[in-house]
């Protein structure tokens, strides 16, 4: 199975362990360090919403929590019809843990490919 397959698979698998009893809106993810290891997240909902945590930012922790600092890309999947982008604090997380590449797929299973800087144009930056 080629890599981009396999992140499919394996973001399709974690959207199934969602929490979502609010918004019903499931999302997986797959994220690639440079050295081949794959973690997975989905996303969690708190009836205080500020304590949700994105299914992008889930993976991105365990993977720091596990010593793994440097990644190669991320593939994110929902089970919506059109395309879905990671939010402004993922995309900012993202920044900080320069992940080059971001995968997102549409209800068709068709895949859209970006550079980071591509979804944030002016993040925050180093002071």
């Amino acid at each position: 199975m080629d890599m981009l397959a396999n992140l499919a698979t394996m973001a399709n698998v974690a959207r199934e362990n969602a929490y979502v009893p609010y918004s019903n809106f499931r999302v997986g993810v797959a994220l690639l360090t440079t050295e081949g290891k794959i973690y997975t997240g989905c996303n969690i909902e708190n009836v205080s919403f500020g304590a949700t945590c994105c299914a992008e930012r889930v993976a991105i922790f365990k993977a720091i929590s596990e010593g793994h600092k440097d990644f190669k890309a991320i593939f994110i999947t929902s089970d919506e019809k059109d395309y879905i982008y990671p939010c402004g604090i993922c995309l900012q997380v993202m920044v900080e843990m320069d992940i080059p590449v971001i995968y997102v797929t549409n209800g068709e299973g068709e895949i859209r490919m970006y550079k980071l800087e591509e979804l944030i144009t002016s993040p925050f930056k180093d002071f």
